[in-house]
């Protein structure tokens, strides 16, 4: 078996078995592909499955200084190289567990260092501004409209991902006051569900045109079928646009502001944690760096001797 055959098998087994999100599934083969179109043009032949066995720490430090060197002449960021390591480590575990070829040289090599950069939300008045808009835009159906709100609402009310909140059925609605959601890595957790939350989905289903089963998707695409998240994302653009936003003002951010939102009124950080599905308490805490921020900022504007 060629290396890029074994590539495929394994972009299939995060598809099927671990399923990966599209997203993931992109930047996976992109970093893999990278390195294994590096590895062939470095030793001048077709790599084999065995082959990648033989790989040393310094063709992989080889090829992470090729992929620094963009082609405008800029150095790619620390966290593309990080991210494309990852990807790399993941394609030889899975040979290693599913072929039985390690590849010892690839343990020798740390990746670059990255800072964790803090979250970006958007303030409660922008928040409140985006969802309002949402469901205000004359040029389409009243439906859509409804339909982007209750989204929207669900991202900030209950700080869901866009995929665990376009992976909600019809079954799922009316909503209750606590949803099961599953997150990354099959992670599950419990998330209360706000009064406006409900009352957003149910005005979005009582506009909704047609029918729908309890096996169908929560939020339908206007042509039938699942909404992407593309489209989630090119509607929080245009709002932004309409209301004078950031680049940051996206799906995501709200999110991040749903947890900032909470911290600054005094939620615990493990609870906080356990709401967004963290593994890891580390990842919640850099949202106390944002509000830190804000703390400095107001005592900034309001302290007379500032």
């Amino acid at each position: 078996m060629t290396a890029d055959q074994a590539l495929e098998t394994w972009i299939t087994h995060l598809a099927a078995e671990r399923r990966a999100s599209p997203r993931t599934l992109e930047a996976y083969r992109a970093g893999a592909t990278s390195w294994l179109t590096f590895l062939a043009r470095h030793r001048g032949e077709l790599i084999s499955v065995e082959a990648l066995g033989t790989v040393t720490a310094a063709e992989v430090r080889a090829w992470l200084a090729d992929k620094r060197e963009r082609a405008d002449g800029k150095q790619l960021a620390a966290r593309s190289l990080s991210q494309a390591l990852s990807a790399v480590r993941s394609f030889h575990g899975f040979i290693d567990r599913r072929m039985g070829v390690p590849c010892p040289g690839l343990a020798l090599v740390r990746g670059p260092k990255v800072r964790p950069g803090a979250p970006r939300p958007v303030s409660e008045d922008q928040a409140r501004g985006l969802l309002i808009e949402a469901g205000a835009d004359p040029d389409r159906d009243p439906w859509e409209g409804l339909r982007d709100q209750a989204a929207l609402t669900l991202l900030y009310g209950c700080g869901l991902r866009i995929s665990e909140a376009l992976s909600l059925t019809r079954g799922d609605a009316p909503l209750a006051e606590a949803l099961r959601i599953t997150g990354k890595g099959g992670k599950t957790r419990i998330v209360p569900v706000l009064p406006v939350v409900r009352e957003a989905v149910d005005a979005y289903l009582a506009a909704l045109p047609w029918p729908t089963s309890a096996s169908d998707p929560l939020f339908i695409a206007k042509r039938g079928g699942a909404l992407s998240p593309r489209h989630v994302q090119a509607a929080m653009q245009l709002l932004r646009g309409r209301l004078g936003l950031p680049d940051r003002a996206t799906p995501h951010a709200l999110r991040h502001s749903f947890a900032t939102h909470l911290l600054g009124a005094g939620a615990d950080l493990r609870v906080i944690q356990e709401l967004l599905g963290h593994a890891s308490l580390s990842t919640t805490q850099r949202y106390t760096q944002v509000d830190a921020a804000g703390l400095l900022a107001a005592y900034s504007a309001a302290h007379p001797h500032a």
